[in-house]
C-alpha cells in the first residue's frame, strides 16, 4: 500500500517547487517557492504556456521537445508539474505537453456547475484542436487516466494510442459479471458510504479540510490517517483542493461509464497498474482489461497508485517500448 504523505524538495524548470507526495489517489501538491535553475538534462527547457480553448477557459500546460505529441494528464489534487520527472526524458523523442486540468494550478477559471471527468475530456479535446496536435497519445494517471478514458470515447478522431494507470472508472465495479457482480457491488456501495457521502457533505458546508481528510482516511483504509499528518503537509493539500470545491457541490465525482463504450474504443492502450494499489483500483483495471479490445496490461509488482513516482524509470520504459511497437516516433 501507498505511504503516508512525505515533504521533499525538487527542481522544476523556470519555477522551484515544494513538493508533498500525497501518496493517495493520484494526489500531489506542488507549492512554487524561490528560484532554482533548469535542469542540465533537459533537451529543450519547458515553461508555462497558456491556451485558450473557448467558452472562457484557459489551460495552462508544460511544452518540451518535438515530434509525435504526447500529452500528460494528471490525478486529482495535483497538476501539470506532477509530470516534471518525465519531461526531459521523453521530450528527446516526442513533443511534450503536460497540461493542468481546468480548475488546478496554476489555471484561475471560473466555476462552472456539472464539472467532472467527463468535462475534463471535452477541455482536453479543446485543447488538442486549440494546439493542432492532430492525433496524440495520451498518458493519463487516476483522474487522468479517467479523463483520458472518457476522450477516447467522445473523441476517438483525436487519440493515436492511451496509456492508463488506474482510472477510477467505478461505475464498473457495479456492472461486473458472474461471481465478481457481488464483490464489485459491495465495493461500489462502500466507496458511496464512506468516502463519497461524507466529502460532499463536507464540501457543501464549504469545509475543504473535513472533505479532503474523508478522502485521505478512505484511501489509506485509517480513521486517523489525516490526523497523522504533518501540519505542514495537511495546509499544502488544502491549498489545491479547488477542483473538489467545485466537483463535489455541483459536479460528479465519479461520472459513470458503460462498457459497451469501452468496448467500441478501438484506440491502442497500455493499462499500467500496482499490484500494491488500492484493491477496488485493481478490479477496475482487470475489468477494463476485460472490455477493452485492443490492450495490453503491465502489473508492477512492487507498486502502489503512485507507480509513477515509485518506479519512474520502469513507468517510462514501458511506455516507451508500449509507443515503439505501434511505430509511434
Amino acid at each position: 500500500m501507498d505511504k503516508i504523505p512525505t515533504t521533499r524538495r525538487r527542481r522544476t524548470y523556470g519555477t522551484p517547487v515544494r513538493v508533498r507526495v500525497l501518496n493517495g489517489f493520484g494526489a500531489v501538491v506542488l507549492i512554487t517557492s524561490g528560484v532554482l535553475t533548469a535542469s542540465p538534462a533537459m533537451a529543450v527547457e519547458p515553461h508555462f504556456l497558456v491556451a485558450d480553448i473557448g467558452h472562457g477557459i484557459r489551460l495552462h500546460y508544460l511544452a518540451a521537445g518535438s515530434g509525435s505529441p504526447v500529452i500528460f494528464v494528471h490525478g486529482s489534487l495535483s497538476d501539470a508539474e506532477y509530470w516534471e520527472p518525465q519531461i526531459a526524458p521523453f521530450a528527446t523523442h516526442y513533443r511534450v505537453i503536460a497540461y493542468s486540468r481546468r480548475y488546478n494550478y496554476p489555471n484561475a477559471n471560473l466555476e462552472h456547475p456539472g464539472y467532472s471527468a467527463v468535462v475534463d475530456a471535452e477541455d482536453l479535446a479543446g485543447l488538442i484542436l486549440t494546439l493542432h496536435l492532430g492525433k496524440v497519445v495520451v498518458v493519463g494517471h487516476s483522474y487522468g487516466a479517467l479523463t483520458a478514458l472518457f476522450l477516447a470515447a467522445r473523441h476517438p478522431e483525436l487519440v493515436r494510442a492511451m496509456v492508463l494507470a488506474e482510472p477510477p472508472a467505478v461505475s464498473l465495479l457495479t456492472q461486473l459479471p458472474g461471481d465478481q457482480a457481488t464483490e464489485g457491488r459491495a465495493m461500489f456501495d462502500d466507496i458511496q458510504r464512506r468516502m463519497i457521502t461524507p466529502m460532499q457533505q463536507a464540501f457543501r458546508r464549504r469545509d475543504r479540510e473535513v472533505g479532503v481528510a474523508a478522502f485521505v482516511d478512505y484511501v489509506f483504509n485509517d480513521p486517523h490517517a489525516w490526523e497523522k499528518m504533518p501540519e505542514t503537509s495537511r495546509t499544502e493539500t488544502l491549498r489545491d483542493g479547488h477542483e473538489w470545491d467545485v466537483m463535489m457541490t455541483t459536479g460528479t465525482l465519479f461520472p459513470a461509464i458503460d462498457p459497451r463504450t469501452i468496448r467500441a474504443i478501438t484506440t491502442p492502450v497500455l493499462l499500467l497498474s500496482g499490484a500494491k494499489s488500492y484493491p477496488f483500483l485493481g478490479v477496475i483495471m482487470r475489468e477494463l482489461a476485460r472490455l477493452l479490445p485492443n490492450n495490453q496490461s503491465i502489473v508492477l509488482p512492487d507498486a502502489g497508485h503512485q507507480m509513477w513516482y515509485q518506479h519512474p524509470e520502469v513507468c517510462r520504459k514501458d511506455v516507451e517500448s508500449f509507443l515503439g511497437r505501434l511505430g509511434v516516433r
